[in-house]
């Protein structure tokens, strides 16, 4: 497997989650507890080691979208309480029970199959009451002309039989855009957010655990931060607000040179012929394709990064290799180590070339790029996801 190890790889820096939390925990403040959003395999970064890191760090809860992954955190040895945020048939609820997970509850209609499941297997499932304060996706809605009918339906579940009733939460969907529509549209969640807290007070139901900051409400909305918060991509090193924050990126994708070529003028590279050499050109064959998470979009416009400067991409991605320019770097040799996104060649840049989010790109990894753990600046584990 070592050969597999010199392909390509995700070089995943443990000091820099390490980095990241400190400084977002700091901006929110002591009352305010990090909840570790890990679905996705941790945005493609690896669940399992990631949970183990942050729970180290005093993580207060994790969250995943599957009861699969909150099974595989539990296989690992987690303790963290876990949400379930997405979609759950209930017919999983002995699942949810025997893995101590906890589930969103997004309707009435869903709490009322959750609670009869619950009482039929003879437990208390733990919930958090999901709100639609604007993203319509999931959740009781809050606009002021259901205010009052969502305030008398989550109180109804809150009564049912075999549930736990722990936390409330909602999710802001333009958070992390800066136009003056977007930040009053957050307002407007945010205060619909709260009038249900009211509401429900008045009522005398009252939650543990409340939660709306995502990434974006993190890095523009620290106020916001009520007991949880909860940074997804932010926690890696990327996106919206994290430069400017002082987050540095968790994950390098890396490659090698495999080969390299001299071609002459008039040469065209790879499928399509979308690049033709107009004087003789010295080029690397690189052994990463669109296979293994390299978007195909960025044919012809990305680059790749060296320790002696950028080489762009020539013609299109294949699925398993990728031609770069190396005539101005006559340093860079078979062999040589080069970083497609990481601390030096930003994947938020790859990502909007390719006209995505760069949560898509760190995600697309395919099982035959291993991931490499280092922390203290030495390798601490290694993930190897085809079978040996």
């Amino acid at each position: 497997m070592e050969s597999t190890l010199r392909r390509t790889w995700a070089e995943i820096d443990l000091d820099a989650l390490a980095h990241n939390y400190k400084v977002l925990c700091g901006r929110m403040g002591a009352q305010t507890q990090f909840l570790g959003v890990v679905k996705a395999d941790a945005y493609g970064h690896g669940a399992v080691q990631i949970s183990r890191v942050l729970e180290e760090l005093g993580a207060a809860y994790l969250a995943v979208s599957s009861v699969d992954e909150a099974r595989e955190l539990r296989s690992a040895g987690a303790a963290l309480p876990v949400l379930q945020l997405g979609l759950t048939p209930a017919e999983q609820t002995e699942q949810l029970l025997t893995g101590h997970i906890t589930q969103t509850v997004w309707s009435e209609r869903a709490a009322l199959a959750f609670s009869r499941e619950a009482e039929r297997l003879g437990g208390r499932l733990r919930v958090h009451i999901k709100l639609d304060t604007g993203m319509s996706r999931l959740g009781f809605l809050c606009t002021e002309e259901h205010l009052a009918s969502s305030a008398e339906a989550i109180c109804r579940v809150c009564a049912l039989p075999g549930l736990e009733p722990e936390g409330i939460f909602t999710h802001f969907s333009v958070s992390d855009e800066g136009s003056s529509d977007s930040r009053a549209y957050t307002l407007l969640q945010h205060q619909r957010f709260q009038a249900m807290l009211d509401a429900l007070e008045a009522r005398g139901v009252r939650f543990a655990l409340r939660h709306c900051a995502n990434s974006g409400a993190a890095a523009n909305y620290p106020q916001f931060g009520y007991d949880l918060f909860r940074p997804g991509i932010l926690s890696y090193g990327i996106g919206d607000g994290a430069a400017e924050l002082g987050l540095r990126p968790v994950m390098a994708l890396k490659t090698v040179v495999g080969e390299v070529r001299d071609l002459p003028p008039g040469a065209s590279v790879s499928y399509g012929r979308t690049y033709h050499a107009s004087s003789s050109i010295r080029v690397g064959v690189l052994p990463i394709g669109y296979a293994d998470g390299l978007h195909r979009t960025l044919s012809n416009r990305w680059r790749v990064w060296t320790p002696w400067g950028f080489a762009p991409i020539l013609g299109r991605i294949c699925m398993d290799m990728t031609m770069v320019d190396l005539t101005a770097l006559p340093q860079v040799m078979p062999g040589s180590e080069v970083e497609v996104y990481g601390p030096h060649n930003s994947v938020n840049d790859a990502a909007c070339l390719a006209q995505t989010i760069s949560y898509e790109l760190t995600c697309a990894g395919s099982k035959r790029v291993p991931r490499i753990y280092r922390r203290n600046g030495r390798e601490c584990a290694r993930e190897l996801l085809l079978r040996e």
